[in-house]
């Protein structure tokens, strides 16, 4: 276990945490719901990072211990629009699968070990060059991305008049 990867895990959890506070309170019949034009809803959201897991499991050298429900990577990878209710899992679903991704991943980082996150990162293109060492590209996916869409959320979540999670 490296203490990289173990600090990762840790703050890995501690948004998946947040994560189940911000989807609480949400009624299932409203998680797909825009409430404005372009902005992304809940289950977008959660549904994006819910995909994200299995690629991480990949990068870390355990590919197929997280695989994604069928259809969903069209659904909800970079660049697909979000759309209003009635295309997307139900929240039960979503949610699931985000959690159950997310904490996999953070058990299999505790038992990492720090080397292979000072390797490169094998993806190509805009991805490799922001994230150039596998260890940065992990961190990102784990915490910074997360907190990017959860911050959706939290802005969604007032917008269809439940407050603050906090």
């Amino acid at each position: 276990m490296g203490l990289f990867a173990n600090c990762i895990a840790h703050d890995c959890l501690a948004t998946i945490a947040y994560a189940d506070k911000l989807c609480q309170g949400i009624p299932a019949e409203s998680f797909a719901r825009m409430p404005f034009k372009d902005m992304n809803s809940a289950a977008f959201n959660i549904g994006h990072l819910s995909i994200y897991p299995a690629r991480m499991a990949t990068l870390i050298g355990h590919e197929g211990a997280i695989s994604n429900p069928a259809g969903w990577e069209d659904l909800f990878k970079n660049g697909t629009p979000c759309v209003d209710a009635g295309t997307y899992p139900s929240k039960d679903a979503l949610v699931a699968h985000y959690m159950a991704g997310h904490q996999k991943v953070a058990d299999l980082l505790t038992e990492l070990d720090d080397a292979v996150l000072a390797g490169p990162n094998p993806l190509q293109g805009t991805f490799k060059e922001r994230f150039p060492v596998l260890g940065q590209a992990v961190l990102f996916l784990c915490n910074n991305h997360q907190m990017m869409h959860l911050g959706q959320i939290s802005a969604w979540r007032r917008a269809m008049g439940l407050g603050s999670a906090m």
